[in-house]
């Protein structure tokens, strides 16, 4: 445990506990029908941008390589456009026990990506690793499903699932390939340039319907959502993973993807939708001990290493 981050461990726990509370929050905003996914993504993006810029213009301006520049556009892509864009309308179009299923899934293609593109070895201990924390989340997810309830499945949801794996790929391209890039600049530059080039993006496609958006017709529920899936589910959730990107490994920082079902666990016991047992119990270990096995084991450099001083 020498090489033990715990900023980055912090930063990535922090993350996708305000992630978890993401899914029930947005299913709430769209379920009038006032916003759609598409508004609700750009609103996302429009108000992380803003945050990120004025936050900008309190540090020292730094230059940014224009060949970075098509980087971040690239990166903005993956991490921004495509994961937030694939995951919201995959969560209006399936259910919600559904989407987190699909999201357990990540931190397996950051493995595989990582193997590929990084060289980082596939051990023992991180299959086991993973194994144990998909384990632990699928016992949560399916223990809270409420056949009861068929309302709460989606319009379509073999679309909606194809896009939500399509969003956990997404995030597992960005975590590996720019896991380097990263590095060399600080995270308001990295930011505010990701978002710009999102909102960019994303703005032809939603015009349209931010202006027939009536929002004068949302409720205080509705915008307290909002409020908190643009600041704290979009705005500081992407800069604490950006701290976990630059401090752990991409398999490690993918692992905390399974966080997120615990936490729509804890808030469902909370409002006194569910209860907890020794099932959920065990659940929370699991993950919390595939997390633990992935961090200790061994990385590509630290392999290499103990290879040379073999050889001395």
């Amino acid at each position: 445990m020498k090489n033990f981050h715990f900023k980055g461990h912090a930063a990535m726990l922090t993350a996708n506990m305000t992630w978890g509370l993401m899914s029930p929050l947005a299913k709430i905003v769209m379920a009038g029908g006032i916003v759609t996914p598409l508004v609700l993504t750009d609103l996302r993006i429009f108000g992380a941008m803003v945050l990120f810029w004025l936050i900008s213009f309190f540090q020292k301006p730094e230059h940014v390589h224009h060949k970075d520049m098509a980087l971040l556009l690239a990166a903005s892509l993956l991490a921004i456009v495509f994961n937030q864009g694939c995951f919201i309308f995959g969560v209006g179009l399936t259910s919600p026990a559904d989407a987190s299923i699909i999201t357990t899934s990540m931190p397996l293609w950051a493995m595989v990506l990582a193997a590929f593109f990084l060289k980082e070895p596939i051990t023992g201990k991180k299959v086991l690793g993973i194994a144990l924390g998909a384990g632990g989340a699928l016992l949560l997810i399916m223990g809270s499903q409420d056949n009861s309830h068929p309302a709460s499945g989606g319009d379509n949801p073999i679309l909606g699932d194809i896009l939500v794996l399509g969003a956990q790929l997404s995030y597992a391209f960005y975590i590996v390939l720019f896991k380097n890039f990263v590095q060399r600049y600080s995270l308001v530059t990295i930011m505010k340039w990701m978002f710009t080039y999102a909102f960019i993006f994303a703005l032809p496609f939603s015009y349209n319907n931010l202006i027939a958006t009536d929002w004068s017709a949302l409720d205080l529920p509705a915008i307290g959502s909002i409020a908190f899936i643009v600041v704290c589910a979009t705005f500081l959730s992407y800069m604490l993973i950006l701290v976990g990107q630059k401090n752990l490994r991409p398999t490690v920082a993918g692992m905390y993807n399974y966080v997120q079902p615990v936490v729509a666990s804890i808030v469902s016991i909370c409002l006194g939708l569910d209860s907890f047992n020794l099932t959920k119990g065990v659940a929370v270990v699991f993950i919390f001990g595939g997390v633990y096995l992935v961090t200790v084991s061994k990385s590509r450099k630290e392999i290499e290493a103990h290879e040379a001083a073999a050889r001395e």
